[in-house]
């Protein structure tokens, strides 16, 4: 060796050659099991601070370096039950209990692991079945108590949530797993629609179109978000129309939009209410009843659904439907002046279709002349007139009566102006308070005629 290099070179050069790639020098050998020592401890760190991802990966490359380490095993298998990997948990913890037979606790975890296994299949089962709750219950009581990680067991809880319209619940859950994973698509796709079903349509959007930015070509996110724009841009369409008063077309844009999701309740109940109106003011009462009905089932307390039916009663002359409604309208509403004035319409309505209908009784139109009046009631006078009725006295007396208490009604014009109007009028309650007198004059006219066997208190005369 020459002088120059000094003793001092030595030990560098036999540094350098130990850590050579090619050494294969027995101590090298030896640094392998500390080294699987090493990776275990910092997979253990990640564990704690709930990184499985990365603790998996570290347990994997401590199992490639040492084979036998046993706790390596058994960590990658609680791992694995975390992340409901269960398959592969199960080979992991046999094999740790190859290496350390009659291991109590061990068993005892083999044996959740199999619960949670057994519970997620059950949980699956109920899910096809439409049992949400059952899922639900198994998920939380088990599957996440033995494997807190398990995304598969997650998202169908929030799938399940989401069947029961637990939009809020939902948002929550999707959430926690956006912490996590924040470009999650199937969490991004749920929550949009557990926004879209609460009717916060922007922020869903957001959600769609975020997942689309990832995944443009991903079909659910797609559906989704288009799904959106068409209903919004139907429902503008519907409300433009209606605005502009092309009531027809506003009716049929409504019926589309409301086809386009049926089981969107929050935005749907608007629609509902949009239609009513329309058709209550096309005169369409019955359907107008069926739409605003729709409105209320899913809000009871939507004061402008329960007004616009009390008006669509009005339309089909349920007065005292319409009274009911319009009543409680007002006392959900009582500033409202519109549902007032509605109101005093269907209390007047109501009172007079409780009293006789004497138009209806004389068999004539409100239109009618007087002459054409006159008529009727001597047609009518003459048929009912008990003494041509005697198989059927009573009935005839009766008739008689509301036939004669009608022409002194109708067949007087300022009287019959004052029945019009709806105002109270002494005749209209029956007989009336006066003192009415079918067999004598009445209505300033005097009519004679002469039937055979005269009536209860002796004959009569009626001249024409």
């Amino acid at each position: 060796m020459p002088r120059s290099l000094g003793f001092g070179v030595l030990p560098f050069l036999f540094l350098h050659w130990l850590y050579s790639p090619d050494s294969t020098i027995v101590a090298a050998q030896e640094n392998q099991p500390e080294d699987a020592l090493s990776l275990l401890k910092k997979a253990s760190t990640m564990i704690k601070v709930n990184q499985y991802d990365e603790a998996l990966g570290l347990l994997n490359a401590a199992v490639e370096a040492d084979p036998y380490l046993s706790e390596a095993y058994l960590q990658r298998a609680s791992v694995l039950r975390h992340k409901c990997r269960y398959e592969e948990s199960e080979k992991n913890y046999k094999k740790y209990m190859e290496l350390k037979p009659g291991t109590a606790s061990v068993e005892k975890e083999v044996s959740q692991l199999l619960q949670a296994q057994s519970a997620l299949e059950s949980a699956h089962s109920y899910f096809d079945s439409g049992d949400f709750q059952k899922v639900l219950d198994y998920i939380d009581k088990i599957v996440l108590v033995f494997s807190p990680g398990c995304l598969k067991a997650k998202f169908l809880k929030v799938k399940s949530l989401l069947a029961l319209k637990d939009y809020s619940s939902v948002i929550s859950e999707t959430g926690y797993i956006l912490k996590q994973d924040e470009d999650n698509l199937d969490a991004l796709l749920l929550r949009g629609r557990a926004y879209y079903y609460l009717s916060d349509h922007d922020v869903a959007s957001r959600h769609f179109q975020k997942g689309l930015r990832l995944d443009p070509e991903h079909s659910e996110l797609k559906k989704a978000y288009f799904g959106l724009k068409n209903l919004l841009k139907k429902t503008k369409a519907a409300e433009d129309n209606a605005a502009k008063g092309k009531l027809r077309v506003a009716v049929e844009d409504f019926k589309a939009a409301l086809a386009m999701d049926p089981i969107h309740s929050a935005h749907n109940v608007h629609l509902h209410l949009g239609l009513c109106k329309v058709l209550v003011k096309l005169g369409r009462g019955k359907d107008a009843i069926s739409s605003c009905t729709e409105a209320l089932d899913i809000d009871g307390e939507l004061v402008e659904a329960l007004s616009q039916r009390g008006e669509a009663k009005l339309l089909v002359e349920d007065w005292e439907g319409a009274v009911g409604d319009l009543k409680e309208a007002a006392q959900k509403s009582p500033q409202d002046m519109g549902i007032r004035e509605a109101l005093m319409r269907a209390e007047k309505a109501l009172k007079i279709s409780k009293r006789k209908d004497w138009y209806k009784i004389l068999e004539v139109s409100k239109t009618s002349s007087a002459a054409e009046i006159k008529r009727a009631y001597k047609k009518l006078a003459l048929k009912w007139h008990p003494d041509k009725n005697v198989d059927n006295r009573e009935e005839a007396e009766a008739k008689f009566r509301d036939i004669a208490a009608a022409y002194e009604v109708l067949g007087d014009e300022e009287r019959r102006v004052r029945y019009d109007r709806g105002e109270d009028d002494e005749t209209d309650m029956g007989m009336g308070g006066g003192g009415f007198n079918p067999f004598g004059a009445g209505g300033g006219q005097q009519f004679n005629f002469h039937f055979e066997g005269g009536f209860p208190g002796g004959g009569f005369g009626f001249n024409f």
